[in-house]
Order: structure tokens, then C-alpha cells, then sequence
């Protein structure tokens, strides 16, 4: 069941994921029912009830018998919220005062498609006011899809300008608020060879890429 999955990923263990599942489809019951329904050990049931009222996650509704009942999916997803953007601020914070921002100037070479796909969506969901995207295009189709209500997007087709990939390789440009950018040549099939590219928030290179993808899109529009 994928809920408890998630579950597990927030903290909980699978007992404990499995009885709370279990808690809001049953609404309230004995313990032995509880375990029943999530597949879980009679002797094991209690304690993982005891943890689940602990986590604030469930509630004794009936002493004899002894029920218990689940409390609010929605009030613990706040609370795993909370908790996790704090962390991510924590992290931040920390991340800062052990390494500086990169250098505008700096450009990371990417080898590998994976690396290329993870980073332009990285980029894309990333966006808040505009994005330039050329080339690849069932990656931007993908991309494209993800890119965040509300952020202008320019896409645009290479084809009829001159090529910025070696033969049997395909070009993808991306340009995001400005601010960021990524230029990557994937293989095509049958090519030997490793997908590479790079990254920038080169403000020159990024104007480049705009510029470029402004062209594309008046030529080939």
C-alpha cells in the first residue's frame, strides 16, 4: 500500500504505518481487530498502538473493551510539514556557513543523461518568473508540464539555425529567471558516446541563451 510507504518516509515504522491505515479504515476497534486489518502480530499490536497515541496519531476511545480510534491524517501531515521545512531552513543555514553561493562566473560540466534530466527539472519547478527552453523535445514536453503556474514560458525549436551539437548528438538549452542555466547534448540512439553539458549562472552565458532562443522562436514561429 502506498500510504504506508509514505508513512514510513515520514518516521513512522511499518507496524506503526500499517496500524494507523488500518485505524482509518476501520474509524474505531479493539486492538485484535486492528490487527487483522494491517497484518500485524497479536503480541505486537499494543505496544504499536501506544506509539501511535504517542505520535498523536491515534486515541483511546473505550476502556472495556479497549478501543482505539484514529486522530487527523490532515493534523499530522501539518505537523511532518512544519517539522520538515524546519529542517530544510536548519540545513540551509548550516549549508551556507560551510560553502559561499557559487561564483557567477562558474560553469559544472554534467556527464551522464540522468544528471542533465535531474538538474533542467530542478530548474524548471524551481521557476518564479520566466523560463527559456529549447531543443530535446520529449524533455520539454516533460518539463514543460512541470513548469509552475503562474511562470512565462518561452520555448522555442532549433531546427533551421545553426547547430550547436556535433553530429548524431541533440542540443537542449534552458534559461531560468534570469538566474540560471543549462546547456545539454544528449546522444542519439545508435551513437556511442555519454550524454554531457553544463551549468552557469554565468550572466552572459544566460543572455546568450535567452538571446538565442528568442531567435529560434521568431525564425521557426
Amino acid at each position: 500500500m502506498s500510504a504506508v510507504i509514505h508513512l514510513q518516509a515520514l518516521g513512522l515504522t511499518e507496524y506503526e504505518a500499517r496500524a494507523y491505515t488500518a485505524l482509518l479504515a476501520l474509524g474505531r476497534a479493539v486492538p485484535a481487530r486492528v490487527a487483522r486489518q494491517a497484518g500485524i502480530p497479536r503480541p505486537k499490536i499494543y505496544e504499536t498502538l501506544e506509539r501511535l497515541e504517542g505520535r498523536g496519531l491515534a486515541a483511546k476511545v473505550g476502556q472495556n473493551p479497549l478501543e482505539y480510534a484514529p486522530l487527523s491524517a490532515r493534523e499530522y501531515l501539518a505537523r511532518s510539514r512544519r517539522s520538515f521545512d524546519d529542517r530544510l531552513a536548519a540545513l540551509d543555514r548550516d549549508l551556507s556557513r560551510l560553502a559561499p553561493d557559487p561564483a557567477p562566473e562558474a560553469v559544472y560540466h554534467l556527464n551522464g543523461e540522468a544528471a542533465i534530466r535531474s538538474l533542467a527539472e530542478d530548474l524548471i519547478l524551481n521557476a518564479r518568473r520566466v523560463v527559456y527552453m529549447a531543443g530535446d523535445a520529449s524533455l520539454a514536453d516533460k518539463l514543460e508540464r512541470l513548469t509552475p503556474r503562474g511562470v512565462e514560458l518561452f520555448r522555442a525549436d532549433l531546427s533551421g539555425l545553426p547547430d550547436i551539437a556535433a553530429g548524431g548528438q541533440v542540443a537542449f538549452l534552458l534559461a531560468r529567471d534570469n538566474e540560471a542555466a543549462l546547456i545539454g547534448h544528449f546522444i542519439e540512439e545508435g551513437i556511442p558516446g555519454e550524454a554531457h553539458g553544463v551549468h552557469t549562472h554565468n550572466p552572459v552565458v544566460i543572455h546568450l541563451i535567452e538571446g538565442y532562443i528568442q531567435l529560434a522562436a521568431k525564425k521557426n514561429g
